[in-house]
């Protein structure tokens, strides 16, 4: 039963992890100026796309927050700094293009690819510097 020793840790990272990544979905979305669920369950791929590339993009310095932390503290606070530096890049992706929501909101999958794109390549920018 040893292998289940840090069973009770591991439920405290992937607790805390998961209600990181809500607290970025949840800012996510409100930065955004789209209904993003909304146009998702209607079918929008450019709107879904541009997510998933968020999600993985803060996704990837989360998981280097868990990996690379002394203590769940530690993680908290480096994965805090994750998220907000994941929606401060967004923020710069969006005024490059100011009509990207729009275009979002159109269906653009070359809109959509560069956001996703952009968001993963800061993630792993993001994690990197984690290390």
């Amino acid at each position: 039963m040893t292998s289940l020793a840090n069973l009770p840790n591991f439920l405290l990272y992937f607790a805390a992890s998961v209600a990181l990544f809500a607290a970025f979905l949840g800012a996510y979305t409100r930065l955004v100026p789209l209904h993003e669920w909304r146009l998702i369950r209607e079918g929008n791929n450019a709107v879904a796309l541009a997510l998933a590339g968020a999600m993985l993009g803060f996704a990837m310095p989360l998981a280097v927050a868990i990996a690379r932390s002394g203590n769940l503290i530690d993680m908290a606070v480096w994965a805090a700094v994750s998220l907000v530096l994941q929606l401060l890049c967004f923020s710069a992706l969006r005024l490059l293009r100011r009509d990207a929501g729009a275009a979002l909101a159109r269906g653009d999958m070359a809109e959509a690819i560069l956001l996703a794109a952009g968001s993963m390549v800061l993630g792993l920018l993001n994690a990197a510097c984690l290390t």
